[in-house]
């Protein structure tokens, strides 16, 4: 088997890579049929997935029987000024990867966002809701899985939210530098979803590569909190001493509006390949105590 990684330098890249070639998880083992995976981890340095021509010659040169995209424009506020590039890297990119997966036969597993919905709802969203983005993040996500449908047969569409993992920056070690800087930290408390582990949402990634089970999937943690949860959580875990206050959205000038409530509902990993994802708070207790 040959597996393809977009945005391979990213922390869900990294994670999946390094989890292949340990064949293991704090889920548990891997599949044994990951033993022999041949794994190509390639970044915009390499390969620019916005380009149809230079990409399929890339491509067509590997012939992965899977195709696992982590590559995105995924700075929210950025994409309001810069929408080519956005839109280059999260609806052409897709395009272009879904019309060269259909054409050697690959599987495409394509990562999405919890922004694809409006956010103004109270209870969790579900794959047969109806998306209504509001940022030019949103808008060319969706997109790009609109492109995923259309041009490939073999699509894993799988969105998740507020993700963090070992490689990168994320909010987890932003919180955690600022808490012991600063000793007092505002986070916005009107804003809720679900923090995900990068170890779990790769895991399952790697479950779902192995099926035909083919469609639309949330994949985040368990349990819901608004970044002020979070960030309490993150400085309690971490046994810093820190106040969190708590504040509103409206005290932070930002380019893009954020969803007020964006928390999904794993329905479809429950009745297909199951559904592991451990609780928010469980996953981020590991996750520090690891760090």
């Amino acid at each position: 088997m040959k597996i393809l990684i977009t945005g391979a330098k990213g922390q869900l890249g990294m994670q999946i890579i390094k989890m292949i070639s340990s064949m293991n998880s704090e889920l548990g083992p891997l599949n044994e049929a990951y033993k022999t995976a041949e794994v190509f981890g390639v970044d915009i340095d390499e390969l620019d997935i916005a380009d149809l021509n230079s990409a399929k010659k890339y491509i067509l040169n590997i012939k992965p029987n899977v195709i696992i995209n982590c590559a995105a424009y995924t700075n929210v506020d950025g994409c309001e000024t810069n929408e080519d590039i956005a839109f280059k890297a999260n609806a052409i990119g897709p395009r272009n990867l879904a019309i060269i997966s259909e054409e050697i036969g690959a599987k495409l597993i394509h990562i999405s966002t919890d922004y694809v919905f409006q956010g103004n709802g109270s209870k969790p969203y579900r794959e047969y809701d109806i998306p209504k983005p509001n940022s030019v993040y949103g808008n060319t996500k969706y997109l790009g899985e609109e492109y995923v449908k259309q041009f490939c047969s073999r699509y894993f569409i799988v969105r998740t939210a507020w993700l963090y993992g070992y490689y990168g920056k994320n909010f987890v070690k932003t919180i955690i530098k600022a808490a012991k800087e600063n000793g007092k930290l505002d986070v916005v408390n009107d804003q809720r979803g679900n923090p995900t582990n990068a170890e779990d949402l790769a895991y399952h990634l790697l479950k779902l590569a192995l099926t035909e089970e083919y469609g639309i999937y949330h994949c985040t943690g368990n349990g819901e909190c608004s970044w002020y949860d979070f960030a309490c959580r993150i400085v309690e875990y971490s046994n810093i001493n820190c106040s969190v206050n708590p504040i509103t959205s409206e005290k932070i000038n930002r380019a893009a509006k954020r969803p007020s409530y964006s928390s999904l509902d794993n329905m479809m990993l429950r009745c297909t390949v199951g559904d592991e994802m451990r609780h928010w708070e469980e996953a981020l207790k590991m996750f520090i105590k690891n760090i």
